[in-house]
């Protein structure tokens, strides 16, 4: 269903702002308009004169998916509404409202979002446009799997109705908020009693025996952290885990502990000093260790507890590079740890996960696998060669790189992975046949034309 809005609303007067994405990089001047209803967005897009417009949220995509060097940033984050129905287990939750903010109000009322990804700082509307995965793919699926319905405002200026089975929905989901801004969503959950988790733990010594963990019975959440600049490269610490019965339900987010500052020098962070921190993360975590309880926000947002912990690596930034390879290629997370260490590309973090099979939408990133993401300083000589190689071999495996995560892949890298890329342009260019909705990731990547 559609409807029309109402253009009686003032519209936010959008301001000249720079916005960058998580990994630093570069930045975008733009200018900014932080509506406060579905109708406000839409006369700032009928009133401002840009050359297109994007939607962002808390900024968390890692490189220019939620930017547009001279157009329109529509800021969700004043679309904060909630609404739980205990009765059918779904709540239905406006663009802007985080995942952390949806938690805090789901726990203690018994329930919990089926996925959630590594930090609680991701709104609504950016999990659904980058269709999101957490430590429970494998059992769980995407974000967008667990999507009822959601409100997409078009090009038109329409906001729309979308059920699953519409093409426009799936096209949605992944789509990188390039079909629409997503104004809401109305998303199915999980009952819990209570915000513990039981978490057993394995400490690994190759890439092997990670894998071989991870693909043990038992445990939603599963993840590996791999130590990379060790002595032993691959080695590393598994966890499983479950929801526990019983116990506080106020432990689902995990607060700020320190914040590192915006002038942190450059240079600071560097291969010696991580190095260090690994051995006594590794030396510091149990061999085996079963049914460890745990709070579910400490365990799955770590790096929440330092806020604006980008920063650790200068004002250069760092580039997160995630692949998935479907589970007859493993040896492709092999040749991609060896050809970082043979160009000296240093790695500072590591984290490896299971992928169960892909859903229907064309652009979503997980696809039945093994999946790796590399924190890699952008400051490292040899990067840009050494990740341009990375992606021939990740797409001849039959591999892809997460859209979310990119801030420097070529087109002809993108279609080489993304095989249903012409599908998802056929759906994006009938529902914006101007092409309002665009970003830098889209016209860098060739996603949408310029």
């Amino acid at each position: 269903m559609s409807v029309t809005l109402s253009a009686q609303h003032s519209p936010p007067v959008p301001q000249p702002a720079t916005v960058q994405g998580w990994g630093a990089g570069a930045g975008a001047r733009v200018l900014l308009a932080r509506p406060g209803s579905v109708e406000a967005a839409a006369q700032a897009l009928r009133t401002t004169r840009t050359r297109g417009a994007i939607a962002r949220g808390m900024g968390r995509s890692y490189g220019d998916a939620a930017q547009l060097s001279g157009g329109l940033v529509l800021d969700t984050t004043a679309l904060t509404r909630v609404q739980l129905d205990p009765d059918t287990g779904t709540v239905t939750a406006e663009a802007g409202v985080t995942i952390a903010e949806l938690l805090r109000a789901l726990v203690p009322a018994g329930w919990v979002l089926p996925v959630v990804p590594g930090t609680q700082h991701v709104t609504v509307g950016g999990a659904i446009a980058s269709d999101i995965h957490g430590k429970s793919h494998g059992v769980d699926g995407t974000f967008g799997s667990h999507v009822q319905a959601l409100g997409l405002l078009t090009a038109t200026g329409e906001l729309e109705e979308l059920a699953p089975q519409s093409e426009l929905f799936q096209a949605t989901l992944g789509g990188m908020g390039l079909t629409g801004m997503i104004v809401w969503a109305r998303i199915a959950l999980r009952p819990v009693s209570s915000s513990l988790l039981s978490v057993d733990t394995d400490r690994v010594r190759t890439l092997d025996d990670a894998l071989a963990a991870l693909a043990a019975p038992g445990g939603r959440y599963r993840v590996g952290w791999l130590d990379l600049l060790g002595s032993r490269h691959g080695r590393g610490v598994v966890t499983r885990a479950e929801h526990a019965a019983g116990g506080p339900s106020d432990g689902a987010t995990v607060p700020a502990r320190a914040t590192v500052p915006r002038r942190w020098p450059a240079g600071a962070l560097r291969t010696s000093t991580v190095r260090a921190f690994n051995e006594l993360r590794y030396r510091a975590s149990p061999r085996r260790a079963r049914g460890r309880s745990e709070q579910l926000g400490p365990h799955m947002f770590p790096l929440d507890a330092l806020d604006a912990w980008p920063r650790l690596y200068g004002p250069r930034g760092f580039v997160q590079y995630q692949l998935v390879v479907p589970p007859a290629r493993v040896d492709v997370l092999e040749q991609t740890i060896e050809r970082l260490r043979r160009a000296r590309v240093p790695c500072y973090l590591a984290v490896l996960k299971d992928f169960g099979p892909a859903n229907a939408a064309p652009l979503s990133f997980p696809i039945e696998g093994w999946t790796l993401a590399l924190d890699l300083p952008r400051g490292a000589p040899n990067l840009g060669s050494a990740l341009d190689a990375l992606d021939g071999l990740v797409a001849g495996a039959g591999g892809r790189v997460y859209l979310t995560k990119d801030s420097r892949m070529r087109p002809e890298a993108l279609a080489a992975m993304y095989p249903r890329l012409e599908q998802w342009r056929a759906v994006r260019d009938r529902a914006d046949p101007d092409g309002l909705w665009r970003s830098d990731l889209a016209l860098r990547t060739g996603l949408v034309s310029r």
